[in-house]
């Protein structure tokens, strides 16, 4: 991009990055005369009304968040259609460039990482603001690992750009926000974010970061989630014999597929990545004939493990199923009224009504033709109908009589 100034107040410079949704640029605030980073939203969400509206209400909310790891926002505008946002700059690497040129981190620096990260995303929480987004493209570090004994600094950034990219249109149905890989299960099942979320997400950082791999591997969402639902990461230790078990124990609860046994808060996962560069062990359930371990935030004691030891990480125990409970046994058969003749007699006094019916039936069709006939002959058949229909009626007393006997 050539020099630029955007609403006559920041010189755009050098581009530090970019993606599909933005490229952030290194600028100068001509007005404050400091260095600051600007991102300018691509032109495809520029022309997006809506997500433009939202993305400044994220924004605004986000700029109340003034934590030290957390990249501050300081403003946002539009110059000629080209939306943008000023933050802080930070003079340092991002995790992904990490990653990209010096490869795995040792377990100090990565606990040390992971506990700033928490101190961000708890406080951001505490706000009602998830990051839903938790990456190491977006986990700025100054420090080391760059080299000396220069003091470690993690700044998240981002935040609130996911959660306007999920509420427009840009994002189709049954779609998720977020990079694949650090997506929790219940974010890959279209579920709402909720801390516990980004949780997830930062434990797949720390693993990438302890062992330069993702502990799922997946090119798609669906494969994603069939290998999230059907496998477990194997320990970090697994593929880097220097981290200590309990502490690589530490980030496979952080990535529990079941939010139940995941730690509930970003708090709560630096207390166990602390408490596993201790050597002591916050993830064994208890078992027969085993210590108690420590439950984060309660007053059980916690049991100190032999850092030379290796430790077995036990994921959630698969649930099982209940045995079907027996069928129903059949109703009982009726009861019978009375003796069996009783019951054949109900038959036949049903077949003797229905023949009565007939009987009536044929009866007002001959009377019908009878009153006709009388009329054209003077000839008097009533009586010899009516003695036949009543010698009808007597035999079918007569047979009904016999059977109830």
């Amino acid at each position: 991009m050539a020099v630029t100034v955007l609403s006559g107040r920041y010189e755009i410079g050098d581009r530090l990055g970019a993606g599909g949704m933005s490229s952030v640029h290194k600028a100068t605030d001509l007005i404050l005369e400091r260095t600051v980073a600007v991102k300018i939203l691509a032109e495809h969400l520029s022309d997006d009304e809506r997500f433009v509206a939202r993305f400044r209400r994220e924004a605004l909310a986000v700029a109340k968040l003034i934590h030290p790891n957390i990249v501050q926002v300081y403003d946002t505008g539009i110059d000629e259609g080209r939306h943008y946002i000023v933050m802080e700059y930070v003079d340092g690497r991002s995790g992904a460039q990490i990653l990209q040129r010096s490869g795995p981190l040792d377990a100090e620096t990565t606990a040390e990482i992971g506990a700033q990260a928490c101190a961000g995303l708890d406080y951001a929480h505490r706000r009602g603001i998830i990051h839903r987004d938790v990456k190491p493209g977006n986990l700025m570090i100054v420090g080391r690992p760059a080299g000396g004994g220069t003091p470690l600094t993690v700044k998240l950034t981002d935040f609130g750009i996911a959660r306007a990219v999920e509420q427009t249109r840009i994002t189709q149905v049954g779609s998720v926000v977020g990079t694949a890989a650090y997506l929790s299960p219940e974010q890959v099942r279209g579920e709402e974010a909720t801390p516990s979320t980004d949780v997830y997400a930062l434990g797949v950082v720390l693993y990438q970061f302890l062992t330069g791999r993702l502990p799922y591997e997946g090119s798609t969402l669906a494969e994603l989630a069939v290998r999230q639902q059907n496998e477990k990461p194997l320990p970090p230790s697994t593929y880097n014999d220097a981290v200590q078990e309990t502490l690589g124990a530490a980030v496979l609860r952080a990535l529990e597929g079941d939010p139940a046994r995941r730690y509930a808060s970003a708090s709560e996962l630096a207390e166990g990545l602390a408490l596993g560069m201790q050597g002591e062990d916050v993830t064994l359930p208890l078992g027969e004939g085993s210590t108690p371990t420590r439950v984060l935030g309660g007053e059980t004691a916690t049991r100190r493990l032999d850092r030379t030891a290796r430790t077995e990480y036990r994921p959630a125990p698969s649930p099982t199923r209940r045995p079907a409970p027996p069928p129903a046994p059949p109703p009982p058969a009726p009861r019978p009224a009375g003796p069996q003749k009783r019951g054949a007699f109900s038959r036949f006094a049903r077949f003797a009504m229905a023949l009565v019916a007939l009987v009536l039936i044929a009866a007002a069709v001959a009377a019908a033709v009878i009153y006709a006939t009388d009329k054209a002959t003077g000839v008097k058949v009533k009586e010899v109908t009516g003695n036949t229909i009543g010698k009808v009626a007597e035999e079918i007393e007569g047979l009904v009589n016999q059977n109830t006997e």
